[in-house]
């Protein structure tokens, strides 16, 4: 019954129930982790796609337990003509793998620190919260994003961009080596040195390229951090913005900001009759002095006066819980205009708005100084994100002239819309170096770049 399961809602059009079973036979004879099949109860949640709307029915979720495992598994989907698919956890997972192998990570979970070079090595499976814990008794930091829980190779692999990033830069600026497997199978390592077109399109090219099953990086000297975030009304964010939109551009890279339209919290010390009201909320992380960031917050706070709560303080980066959005529509942009202004508060004040939230972050800073030999990030001159939890035609009507149709791949929504997120000479090669690495496009359940 499961094998008719598998064919009628799994299998793409051509593909047989005995080609199916032989690429599942295969893996449970070469692989050393799990195999996972349809009716299993390891497989329904092993098989979802985290913080994405799609319903993914693979043929068999492969448990990986290290390079072996993944290239055997990519090796059974090439021979048995099987959609091939990797996850980490949420990041670039918007493409459904039905029909297909789906590999999962999650085993290769490892993170070592060598203090003296301050660099992390770091498995395919790990998440931040793993590196920032083995980071933080030496004072070092990695360039984590908002959630701890997030994993590090999507992430990374994306850009990667965190509270951190204006000091240092994105994720994958960082990265100085991965071991991945390629689509025929071979095991390198890519970095500055061996194969550095490989090394230069996977910091930022997402998992076009090959499966990583590890990352090495550095690590960044940030001990004890001032973060937190002060609450206001509502009725005051288009003030708070039109502000913000000119004290962002004197502040320091160590000094990292978002604007959150939203709800006020159910909490004693803001009023009875605000909780739960429209609000606004600064958030700030400062790499420095707590009392220097009083200083610098005090231009930006003196147009709406004392916040109705604050939760400033000092401690460890990884103390720090900033919290971020979730799967969200974002909006690059150079500048705040008067009518982007009043677009996004309406579109998060109005009585049933399907816009319940709108994150407006500060990039700059070291994300828009590559080196010289960065991975291509695309639209790194950009100033600003705008970040909405539902798409509204009348905030994107006001938005599209501002944004010039830019996008961030961490943030992609559409797999289908990869160019996006690249200059149009960064794709081109981009492209180039997947037809010499990927030239079947075996790596395309993601967001897809195609072989030239």
């Amino acid at each position: 019954m499961s094998q008719q399961y598998a064919h009628q809602r799994l299998s793409p059009p051509g593909a047989s129930i005995e080609n199916e079973r032989a690429a599942v036979r295969r893996l449970r004879r070469d692989v050393d982790g799990a195999v996972l099949v349809p009716f299993e109860a390891a497989y329904e949640s092993e098989r979802q796609a985290p913080y994405s709307d799609i319903d993914p029915r693979p043929v068999a979720v492969v448990m990986a337990t290290g390079p072996a495992d993944v290239r055997t598994a990519l090796a059974t989907a090439r021979e048995h003509d099987l959609p091939f698919a990797v996850q980490g956890t949420g990041h670039g997972t918007h493409a459904a793998s039905d029909g297909g192998i789906l590999v999962k990570t999650a085993q290769l979970a490892g993170v070592l620190v060598d203090p003296v070079r301050q660099v992390a090595r770091v498995g395919a499976g790990a998440v931040w919260e793993q590196v920032i814990a083995a980071a933080a008794p030496l004072g070092l930091a990695p360039l984590a994003g908002s959630h701890q829980s997030v994993g590090v190779a999507g992430y990374t692999l994306g850009g990667g961009i965190g509270w951190l990033s204006r000091a240092y830069g994105f994720a994958a600026d960082s990265v100085l080596r991965a071991e991945v497997v390629t689509a025929d199978g071979r095991l390198l390592t890519a970095s500055a040195d061996s194969h550095p077109d490989l090394f230069w399109a996977m910091r930022g090219g997402g998992g076009n390229f090959g499966v990583v099953t590890s990352l090495e990086f550095r690590l960044h000297p940030v001990a004890r951090v001032f973060a937190g975030a002060a609450f206001f009304p509502g009725e005051r964010a288009a003030d708070l913005l039109t502000r913000y939109r000119d004290w962002i551009e004197s502040v320091p890279d160590a000094l990292s900001s978002a604007v959150l339209l939203t709800r006020l919290p159910h909490d004693r010390r803001v009023p009875a009759g605000l909780r739960g009201r429209p609000g606004v909320v600064v958030q700030v992380m400062y790499d420095g002095p707590g009392e220097e960031a009083g200083r610098l917050l005090a231009p930006l706070f003196e147009v709406v006066g004392p916040p109705l709560l604050q939760t400033f303080g000092t401690g460890a980066f990884g103390e720090m819980d900033m919290g971020g959005t979730g799967p969200a529509h974002v909006n690059l942009l150079d500048t705040l205009p008067d009518e982007v202004i009043d677009v996004l508060v309406r579109a998060a004040t109005r009585p049933g708005s399907p816009v319940s939230g709108v994150e407006i972050r500060h990039w700059g800073g070291a994300m828009g100084r590559p080196g010289p030999h960065a991975g291509p990030i695309g639209h790194r001159t950009a100033r600003l994100s705008a970040i909405l939890d539902a798409r509204l035609p009348e905030v994107e009507a006001v938005m599209r002239p501002h944004t010039g149709g830019r996008a961030f791949l961490n943030f992609l929504h559409d797999p289908a819309n990869a160019v996006a997120a690249y200059t149009p000479a960064d794709h081109r090669r981009l492209r180039g170096v997947k037809r010499a690495y990927d030239p079947d496009n075996v790596f395309r359940l993601n967001y897809n770049i195609p072989p030239a």
